[in-house]
């Protein structure tokens, strides 16, 4: 088992290292996970002692220290067969794990989900102790938020933060979301944005921390040819690019921040090696953006104007860039700049007439021009600056001569037809959106590569590669006429690996 010494609190190693009921002094041992900085007082996790049904049990709790400890949240009991037993024999902390899992997916937007059986950690993974930590860090965070009193939760929160956004928390971020499956990810993605979109909600929009999407909420996997890198951000996290007043607009305001942007970005890789080089191929597997609410329609729809007035993806551009620079020889795009084709028709037409001089003379001259060039919405390019290769996807207002709809804003006249492309995006059978108004860019329209040729040097070595990526979120009226719109960007940084022959 990996040693969480350098992790505070290591509530694993206190969980697993606790005596036996019966050589406890007292009824209650406690372990410090935030110290007390004034006004805060230190906050707690407790372990106490009782009887049930002439059998011992323990609870655990996190609780505020005061002359009378304040409980934020409670375990429930956990029944021992004997009490001469260390809860490390009786499979308590696993068995607490599953409580820690419940707890935060009980805070999501859908309060059911916490009664379905939680996957239990194995104490003997080389990781459980960093895994355990963190989903107790991420249970302690939401408690606070919803349970803590608003004039001590500062002081802990930022201590929470600091923990959770180390590089350790990262790996073990990685691990904990691999252990409850791809359905309970979603899942708890879902309760922490949520709790932090209520945090600045309450704060405003300028909460004290978590003004900026937190490392926390992005990861990445190298395996089998295949890199991916999924990322989560809560829509009040990310600034807009300009801001603008939207006095008035409470409604609307509440529907656009309780969503949650989402996206998975899979690249497939090939290595094809020659005598002296290889060639590095990448291509694009699958790109996937969505935004998806944070409460539940009914909810939507009471406090705000419904799920359907929500951000929708505007732009997509990802940077590919090996970190050992000085093995890359060459770059190649495969995609050429685009070269449009424009059809060209002209009418025209000169009608004369001429009459005795006595007559008035009359002269008449018309002439016509018809331009039509066929164009979709999205519009994808390569671009290679040194040894980095970019792919951007952008979406353009067709009916606006084509304008990036991420820079700019809807025309007024069209935020009064009910045929504009934007109005109704999610029913619309022309709509450049799925159906729940996000974006799918896979192989079979965006499949063209990336080449590096890079020199060889040395068998089995191991390269590292950064992924850089930025989607654009933009907010433009769909069922509700409003002049208020706007753009979101959140950018993201990951580093995937490949082993090269």
């Amino acid at each position: 088992m990996a040693s969480s010494s350098s992790w505070v609190p290591d509530a694993w190693g206190w969980v697993c290292g606790l005596p036996a009921v019966a050589d406890w002094s007292a009824n209650t041992i406690s372990l410090c996970v935030c110290p007390s900085s004034p006004p805060s007082p230190s906050l707690n996790l407790s372990v106490g002692k009782s009887l049930q049904n002439q059998r011992p049990c323990i609870f655990f709790s996190v609780a505020a220290v005061f002359d009378l400890p304040l409980s934020l949240w409670t375990s429930g009991s956990f029944v021992l067969k004997s009490g001469s037993l260390r809860p490390w024999d009786e499979n308590i902390p696993a068995r607490l794990f599953s409580k820690i899992v419940a707890g935060v997916l009980h805070y999501g937007p859908r309060k059911g989900s916490s009664s379905r059986r939680s996957p239990p950690v194995s104490p003997e993974d080389g990781d459980s102790g960093d895994v355990f930590n963190l989903a107790f860090l991420t249970l302690v965070l939401l408690v606070c938020i919803y349970e803590a009193p608003q004039d001590f939760r500062a002081g802990w929160m930022d201590a929470i933060k600091l923990q959770m956004t180390s590089t350790r928390s990262r790996d073990a971020l990685k691990a904990l979301l691999r252990l409850i499956g791809s359905n309970f990810e979603e899942q708890w993605m879902k309760s922490v944005n949520l709790a932090i979109t209520n945090h600045i909600q309450e704060f405003h929009g300028s909460p004290p921390c978590f003004r900026t999407p937190s490392p926390l909420f992005s990861y990445a996997v190298s395996a089998a040819g295949l890199w991916k890198v999924q990322f989560y951000c809560p829509v009040a996290a990310i600034p807009p690019d300009h801001p603008n007043s939207a006095a008035g607009e409470h409604r609307l305001l509440f529907s656009l921040m309780y969503q949650q942007l989402q996206g998975v970005v899979q690249l497939a890789y090939k290595l094809v090696p020659h005598e002296n080089t290889i060639d590095m191929v990448v291509t694009v597997d699958n790109v996937r953006c969505d935004v998806s609410p944070l409460v539940s329609r009914k909810l939507m729809g009471r406090r705000g104007l419904g799920p359907e007035e929500k951000h929708f993806p505007s732009r997509v551009s990802l940077q590919l860039t090996p970190a050992q620079q000085d093995d890359v020889l060459s770059v190649t795009a495969s995609k050429s700049s685009s070269n449009p084709a424009y059809e060209v028709s002209r009418e025209n037409a000169v009608e004369g007439s001429f009459d005795p001089p006595a007559a008035t003379t009359g002269f008449r001259f018309s002439a016509a021009e018809t331009v039509t060039m066929s164009m979709k919405p999205w519009k994808f390019e390569q671009s290679v600056r040194g040894a980095t290769a970019g792919l951007h996807w952008f979406l353009h207002d067709v009916a606006a001569a084509g304008k990036e709809v991420s820079s700019s804003k809807p025309h007024k006249l069209s935020l009064f037809r009910r045929r504009s492309w934007f109005r109704n995006r999610q029913t619309n059978a022309y709509r450049p959106f799925t159906r729940d108004g996000g974006v799918v860019f896979a192989g079979d329209e965006y499949g063209e590569s990336v080449r590096w040729q890079l020199l060889r040097r040395g068998a089995d070595k191991k390269m590292e590669w950064e992924v850089n990526g930025s989607v654009w979120v933009t907010y433009w009226p769909n069922q509700r006429r409003s002049f208020y719109s706007e753009t979101r960007t959140l950018e993201f940084k990951e580093t995937v690996h490949v082993s090269l022959p």
